[in-house]
């Protein structure tokens, strides 16, 4: 608060100095005072999470907790899993209805649904990558692997369920991982019982959204924070490496863990989000 000094040739009882601080604050419109008060404060980032393939949004629970009671505005919002260019533009659609500053957090093929959607929505300050893909243009999700990735190793009808869809392009497929695959290699650090109920509840992937070539590159102009889980067998550490040197991210290694380490160890996942966070002035 704002001191009064007043001149010592002119003593002020306490009775006359509480009149003019009165008639002081009643000069200023309440609309005025409340601006006042605001001035200068940067609005909290609103935290937008976006999942990835075999997942919904309930993968980002733990995140979504921790996030609110901190006292952050939290929204993990469906991703279609249909098609790169077409998923990228219903997320990009999504942020366009939020005003203030953006934190955009993808998981897996999340994080280049992000890649895209981000390009051209100047509120979006900062991108984490979980255990994910960032794509440079011309690049799909599928190429981004590793080659020693379980879904490199293995061929398809080894990893996948595919079914047809309604809709669907010539060739095309809906993915869904086998429970062993799921199990053992996808979700190797969640709770047994857990991964088979996250198996069972899986939402299936297309071939499309794996092979759709990626149209933008936001990590070049916006802001980046990788978490990589030194156990990740669907993306390995090594090409997530590769990815966040190129797009100059603030790395953090996760000693353990497995693609979903977002569910496993969800604490560790904010605290990286939470640094994104901080970093928007």
């Amino acid at each position: 608060m704002a001191s009064l000094t007043r001149p010592r040739y002119l003593p002020m009882t306490l009775a006359a100095a509480t009149i003019a601080v009165t008639c002081m604050v009643a000069a200023v419109p309440p609309g005025d005072a409340a601006k006042a008060g605001t001035a200068g404060k940067q609005a909290k980032p609103t935290v937008v999470l976006i999942h990835g393939a075999w997942a919904d949004t309930s993968s980002w629970n733990g995140e979504v907790s921790l996030l609110r009671k901190a006292g952050y505005t939290v929204r993990a919002i469906g991703n279609p899993l249909q098609s790169l260019t077409t998923d990228a533009q219903t997320v990009k659609d999504f942020l366009k209805s939020i005003k203030g500053p953006i934190v955009l957090a993808g998981h897996s093929y999340g994080g280049s649904v992000i890649t895209n959607a981000a390009q051209g929505v100047s509120n979006v300050k900062a991108l984490v990558y979980v255990d994910a893909a960032a794509p440079a243009v011309g690049e799909t999700t599928g190429q981004l692997s590793g080659p020693t990735s379980v879904l490199t190793k293995k061929p398809p009808s080894d990893l996948y369920d595919a079914v047809p869809y309604a809709n669907a392009p010539a060739k095309a497929s809906a993915l869904y991982l086998k429970e062993n695959v799921f199990v053992t290699k996808f979700a190797s650090s969640v709770p047994h019982e857990q991964a088979v109920n996250l198996w069972a509840t899986q939402r299936a992937a297309t071939t499309v959204a794996f092979q759709t070539p990626s149209k933008y590159a936001a990590w070049k102009t916006i802001p980046s924070w990788y978490f990589i889980s030194s156990g990740d067998q669907i993306i390995t550490p090594d090409s997530e490496k590769k990815m966040a040197r190129r797009a100059n991210s603030k790395v953090t290694i996760y000693n353990g863990g497995s693609h979903l380490t977002l569910v496993s160890d969800p604490a560790a996942v904010t605290k990286v989000i939470r640094a994104a966070i901080s970093s928007v002035k």
